[in-house]
């Protein structure tokens, strides 16, 4: 291990990455697998069968207390007051002038316990963010210690999990939880993704973490699972156009422009960015999310530039090939009134501009 590695956050499950053999990258300060076998492999696992990831990078943050409620309202853009307890709902954690501080998941244990997954480099300055809303006396704790995450995505996931729980993994709806125990230890067991498929994502103690790891990949070997990494996350979130922060949504882009007004419930009473939004969505918004397809030949990566009739009009977000459609897509910010499906686009690649036409999303839909 060189002197940079050793720097690098580690998850409880890193020596296990390491003897499967996994490539590791540097990603956010995380010291991550981006993938075992190929990407390619990883990424038609998690289609047609199975695919196991080490999320324990994610942070978690608790709300707790009387006014738990009220704060968790307060600091988000969806309606927590419609969650049922063993509900979890997606929201935006945003600043006063609607840009992202983040993208969360609430998860509701108990009408006073509020459990929030947050991204991984993001989670410091969430917790600093919710802490400073925090005017009434709810406990805030900072709980990413207490947790290892593991994600089980893809057809087969319901199955090769059943084998380890006694919970009833069929009785728990899209985006709803329960605790319950997987191999003998307790466990918050979710059904929410980040690939499009169905799955879980299993919240447990870190040192439990390999254990638990060791015997999925076990109970999944006669469904073909196989471990995955950040690299197959990325193509799969990308065919489901699910936003990564960072890329589709930052400090400087709304919710209303990142094609997530969904999630903003104006009409539940007050919020951080809320007043912001209002204004947003009186005037209207400039640029607006879209989903492309390259005619051309070439990849259209994060960061390119994305030109209309010559003249430079928005970037690229994410971009890359789709495994499942065998095309190369992304997503980019173009004027509102050009960003509808079928605007002919340049995408320049190498300073040469390359063909590419916007088309509906998400790329990639699963039967349900």
């Amino acid at each position: 291990m060189t002197q940079a590695t050793a720097m690098l956050k580690a998850t409880p499950l890193n020596a296990a990455h390491r003897r499967l053999g996994a490539r590791m990258v540097d990603f956010g300060g995380w010291d991550m697998p981006v993938q075992y076998s190929s990407i390619l492999e990883e990424h038609h696992a998690v289609r047609r069968n199975a695919g196991l990831f080490d999320v324990s990078h994610m942070g978690e943050i608790e709300i707790r207390g009387r006014d738990a409620f009220a704060l968790t309202d307060y600091a988000t853009t969806n309606a927590v007051a419609k969650l049922k307890i063993g509900q979890a709902q997606y929201c935006g954690l945003l600043y006063e002038h609607g840009g992202f501080v983040d993208d969360i998941l609430v998860h509701k244990v108990a009408d006073d316990h509020y459990f929030l997954c947050v991204n991984a480099s993001n989670q410091e300055k969430d917790f600093e963010h919710i802490q400073a809303l925090n005017r009434t006396g709810a406990q805030v704790e900072f709980a990413s210690a207490r947790y290892a995450q593991l994600a089980i995505q893809g057809p087969r996931a319901l199955a090769i999990l059943g084998k380890l729980t006694a919970t009833d993994l069929a009785a728990i709806q899209y985006y709803h939880f329960a605790d319950g125990r997987v191999s003998g230890t307790a466990a918050r067991i979710a059904r929410t993704g980040y690939t499009g498929e169905d799955g879980f994502e299993i919240y447990i103690a870190p040192e439990q973490a390999e254990r638990i790891w060791n015997e999925i990949l076990d109970a999944g070997q006669e469904f073909g699972i196989k471990p995955c990494g950040l690299g197959a996350r990325n193509t799969l979130r990308l065919e489901a156009k699910m936003a990564l922060y960072g890329h589709e949504i930052h400090a400087s882009i709304t919710p209303y422009e990142a094609d997530l007004a969904w999630i903003v419930k104006l009409d539940k009473g007050d919020f951080v960015g809320r007043a912001a939004l209002a204004k947003q969505k009186e005037a209207g918004i400039q640029r607006k999310l879209a989903g492309f397809e390259m005619t051309g030949r070439g990849i259209g990566r994060d960061g390119y530039e994305v030109f209309l009739e010559g003249a430079p009009a928005g970037w690229v977000t994410s971009g890359g090939p789709a495994p499942t459609l065998n095309k190369n897509i992304g997503l980019c910010y173009l004027p509102t009134d050009r960003a509808k499906t079928g605007q002919r686009i340049e995408i320049m690649i190498r300073n040469q501009a390359v063909e590419a036409v916007t088309v509906p999303t998400p790329f990639y839909k699963r039967d349900k």
